[in-house]
């Protein structure tokens, strides 16, 4: 009976250990995925025309940063499978014309409820973490060789 109990332990470690080996490594390929540079084209329905705020997503740190439509930002971030967490945005001060600050404003507001995303065809869309609604929309840029 000891010898039951004790194989059943050791199965039950080593499924629990390789899910969460699993997990990890989805998590990693996720991060990969996300990585790369993106320019915003639509916030909360609202295309963006003259003022086009920036998202890069740099996987081995972690962090993400970008241009806000007049000021820089920067913070971390995390993903779980098809969830994006971001943490705390750290943003420049810098005044900039109305039309600009508003674009800011509303990107910065949408970053801040940001709870999941998806990339499909090299578009980034990024879902509000409360009801799965659409908050922004992404171009990712071509990258440079």
């Amino acid at each position: 009976m000891k010898l039951f109990a004790t194989i059943s332990l050791v199965l039950f470690a080593f499924v629990f250990t390789g899910c969460d080996e699993a997990k990890k490594a989805i998590d990693v390929a996720g991060n990969v995925q996300l990585s790369g540079n993106y320019t915003v084209t639509n916030v909360d329905e609202t295309a963006m025309s003259a003022t086009k705020p920036t998202i890069t997503f740099a996987a081995l740190s972690g962090r993400v940063s970008g241009n806000a439509g007049c000021n820089t930002y920067f913070g971390d971030y995390s993903t779980n499978v098809n969830s994006l967490t971001i943490g705390e945005l750290a943003v420049t001060k810098k005044m900039c014309p109305k039309e600009q600050m508003v674009v800011e404003n509303q990107f910065l507001e949408a970053m801040n409820n940001v709870g999941g995303y998806r990339i499909q065809e090299n578009v980034l869309t990024l879902y509000a973490k409360n009801d799965q609604s659409v908050l922004i929309t992404a171009t990712k840029d071509k990258e440079e060789n």
